[in-house]
């Protein structure tokens, strides 16, 4: 397993105190572990991007379980695969292309839009004084470019006002050091929608997102704060079964527009007048007990441990007869 940890981060001067937001939980690790143990497989725990370099030549095992987050820059989530992909390890999970342009928000929006998939209109702002659009329509809601987990939002970060978005897009230039996508805001209901697989993926159904015991938000988004302080999920969603199959629809084709492999978790809203918009889509999606592969495999009446199993399983079907390939060039280096 490869994975970087929030106890591992260390703080340097000037970061945020979301900085490490994106990092797994020891507690995370672990079940992980002990749900591929218990499918029968013996774990080896590599870690970070560091620490995988140190043992990359003679790293003996037969496939890469990859959660890893990375460490710095819009190509961090790369790091790991990309190194794996150079020794022709095998690894579960997307590779560094679809993980480093998936990252990037203003990148996603134009293949979601070059594939005719609808996500809210935005724009970008690279400098706190550059001139904004004409024309433009509040709310908008102001995002780092090239962040998960929600970091850099805020209660600040939906504007009303010209004066409130240069101060919130100054605020988040200085203090994560890259451009903002600036999103029309959807007023309206949440979605996320987890998938499994490659040939056809499984859409799961999808789970509403609930904040401070409302589904019906409004106004309301999640914040890093709010994240923190743990998600609320509806599952199943109380929604009519013709905005279900849209949902499920809408996953599949962002799931395949971007070529995820193996999991992925495609968040969407919905408007007030019932239309649906692509958010994002995290190839790299927590698998935490918490979080929403967990919520769906409760609803499904499956345990944690088959939904590991399914996310393994689509891994070694993509892989085929290159994992037992992989298989004899891992015993060659360990060998070595």
């Amino acid at each position: 397993m490869t994975y970087d940890l929030k106890t591992e981060y260390v703080f340097r001067s000037g970061d945020p105190l979301d900085a490490n937001a994106e990092f797994d939980h020891p507690s995370t690790i672990q079940v992980i572990c002990d749900a591929i143990s218990s499918l029968g497989h013996r774990v080896v725990r590599i870690g970070n991007v560091e620490q995988l370099l140190k043992v990359l030549d003679h790293l003996a095992v037969d496939l890469v379980f990859n959660i890893a987050e990375g460490w710095t820059g819009r190509n961090r989530e790369a790091q790991v695969p990309i190194l794996l992909e150079l020794r022709g390890i095998p690894y579960v999970g997307s590779d560094a292309l679809t993980l480093s342009f998936t990252l990037d928000k203003l990148m996603t929006k134009k293949v979601l839009l070059a594939e005719g998939i609808p996500t809210p209109r935005y724009f970008e702002i690279s400098h706190p004084e550059a001139p904004l659009p004409p024309d433009l329509t509040f709310p908008l809601i102001v995002k780092p470019r090239y962040e998960g987990s929600s970091k850099g939002i805020s209660e600040h970060s939906v504007v009303h006002s010209p004066s409130e978005l240069k101060a919130q897009a100054a605020r988040v230039i200085q203090t994560y050091h890259q451009p903002v996508l600036v999103e029309e805001f959807i007023q309206g209901t949440e979605f996320t929608v987890a998938v499994i697989g490659n040939d056809p993926p499984e859409v799961f159904p999808a789970v509403q997102i609930q904040i401070d015991g409302r589904v019906d938000l409004g106004d309301l988004f999640y914040t890093f704060s709010r994240i923190a302080s743990g998600a609320g999920y509806v599952c199943p969603a109380r929604i009519e079964p013709k905005l279900e199959k849209r949902l499920r629809e809408l996953a599949l084709r962002t799931y395949q527009a971007v070529d995820c492999l193996d999991f992925g978790r495609v968040d969407i809203r919905v408007d007030r007048g019932g239309n649906p918009y692509v958010l994002e889509i995290n190839p790299l999606p927590s698998l935490s007990t918490e979080d929403v592969f967990t919520a769906v495999a409760k609803h499904l009446g499956l345990t944690y441990e088959a939904m590991i199993e399914k996310i393994l399983e689509a891994a070694v079907k993509r892989y085929g007869p290159k994992l037992k390939s992989a298989h004899r060039a891992a015993n060659s280096r360990v060998h070595k």
